[in-house]
Formats: C-alpha cells, sequence, structure tokens
C-alpha cells in the first residue's frame, strides 16, 4: 500500500490493486469539510490523474457517524462580500467538477449522515452505496438560509428530479437509506459499516478490472451531456443574483450564528 501526502483530516492511500481510497478524517466533527480537506480532494485528483496504476476511487468518512455533515460552519464567519460568497460557490464548482472529471470510476460509501457538502460530494461520485442508518440531505431552509449553486441543483436534479430536489430542500428532511435507493439516490444499501466495506471493496477491484476507456469515456461523455455552456471569463455565472440573495442576506448571518449558538433562528426574509 502506498500512503501519499496529506493532513490528517484527509487521509489518501492507493493500494497494490490499483484501488486509492480518500478518508475525510474528522470524526469528532462528524467530518464537517474545512477548506483545506477540499483543497485536498483536489490534490487527491491531481495525483490520481498523474498514476495511471489508479483504476479507482472510493471515498468515505471516518467512524460510524457520518460520511460527512456539510462544511464547517465557523468558516463562513469571515464572509463579508460578494466575493467571498461567489469565491465560496466556485471553489466548490472545482472541487466536485475535479471528481467528475476525473479519469476513473468513484464510489462513494456512506454510512450515517450525509449532509450539506458532504451530500454534494456523493451526488458527483459515480456510485453511491449506503449504510441502512445513512441519512442524506440540505437542511439548509432551517439552519443557515443559504442555497445551492446552479451546478449542485443540475447535478441533484439529474439524480432524483426536480420534484425531488424541492421536497428534500424545501422541507428540509433527511431521506433515509431505503427511501434514497427508491428514488436513486444511491444505488445499493447495505447493513453495516462492515459490509459497507467488503461490499465497496468488491465493486472496487470489479471496477479495476473492467475496460478503463469504455469507463472513462462513458463518463465524459454524460458529463458532456449535463454541462452548459461555460460563461466568458469574467462574466456572470447563472444562478449568482441567488447566490448572492441568500449569502449577503441578514438571514444568512443569522442562520450561521444561530446554528453555532445551538439555537432556533429567527427568520426575517432580508
Amino acid at each position: 500500500m502506498s500512503v501519499q501526502p496529506a493532513t490528517d483530516e484527509l487521509l489518501f492511500t492507493t493500494d497494490e490493486a490499483g484501488i486509492a481510497r480518500i478518508v475525510l478524517n474528522r470524526p469528532q466533527a462528524r467530518n464537517a469539510m474545512t477548506f483545506a480537506m477540499y483543497q485536498g480532494l483536489i490534490t487527491c485528483c491531481e495525483a490520481i490523474t498523474e498514476n495511471p496504476a489508479v483504476k479507482a476511487l472510493i471515498i468515505t468518512g471516518a467512524g460510524d457517524k457520518a460520511f460527512a455533515a456539510g462544511t464547517d460552519i465557523a468558516q463562513f464567519r469571515s464572509f463579508n462580500t460578494a466575493e467571498d460568497a461567489l469565491g465560496y460557490e466556485r471553489f466548490m464548482d472545482r472541487v466536485l467538477g475535479s471528481l467528475e472529471r476525473l479519469r476513473v470510476p468513484t464510489i462513494a460509501a456512506i454510512a450515517g449522515a450525509c449532509t450539506g457538502g458532504g451530500a454534494a460530494i456523493a451526488a458527483a461520485c459515480d456510485l453511491r452505496v449506503a449504510t441502512q442508518d445513512a441519512r442524506f440531505g440540505f437542511p439548509i431552509a432551517r439552519t443557515l438560509g443559504n442555497c445551492l449553486s446552479q451546478g449542485n441543483l443540475k447535478r441533484l436534479s439529474g439524480l432524483i428530479g426536480p420534484a425531488r430536489v424541492k421536497d428534500i430542500i424545501f422541507t428540509a428532511r433527511l431521506v433515509g437509506a431505503e427511501e434514497a435507493l427508491s428514488i436513486g439516490l444511491v444505488g445499493e444499501v447495505v447493513a453495516d459499516r462492515a459490509a459497507l466495506t467488503e461490499r465497496v471493496d468488491t465493486l472496487a477491484r470489479l471496477l479495476a478490472g473492467h475496460a478503463p476507456l469504455t469507463m472513462q469515456a462513458t463518463k465524459e461523455g454524460l458529463r458532456r451531456l449535463a454541462e452548459d455552456e461555460a460563461p466568458a471569463e469574467g462574466q456572470p455565472h447563472p444562478g449568482d443574483d441567488l447566490i448572492l440573495m441568500c449569502y449577503m442576506s441578514q438571514d444568512f448571518r443569522e442562520g450561521m450564528e444561530a446554528f453555532l449558538g445551538k439555537r432556533t433562528p429567527e427568520w426575517s426574509g432580508r
């Protein structure tokens, strides 16, 4: 097994079978993602691209409480300008795009909570396997009062359809594993963490034995079909006005402080 450079909060290994593994490693914080961890995902994808021996990638969270419980909310306290909000969403587009553009198939191994940015990472993977106690969602309508980017909305609606995206976001509910399976949010459900590890390892080795160019062409072809034309350099992106409406609002500041203060936010619609 080869252990690649990584922080303590994001572990990256490859084995002799060509299987790469990324572990989101903040179990004490339910694997909530820091900006450094997101950047680490990009770096790991770059390392995989440069290593032809890698045939598949598994992403999972440490412990059995969560795959990843979104972005670490404390980091949003520094957001004061439009550039902060748009820069964050551009950054997230790069993170998720690095997974979608990766030449090898990616598998999200999901146990426990898979919410916010964690759910976005899982949705950007090619295949998703979950334990029976997995829970999925974007509870931002009752927590932070921010919004998903156009890219994330498109990705989710491609998986489960726009009506279900509205249901999940408007109600701020978490979807259980069996419902996630029935609506196509995950492809398989297994009993527990041990069964999850065994299943995704078996699946990754199956994929590693298949024609890599067939999988790469299929993955890239589907990505191109779903991709909108990129705006010219310096031009606004679709949905920028919606991002700014939420991230620059009093409600977003109130939601963030209420979340960190463990109280119910008081929404004003401003």
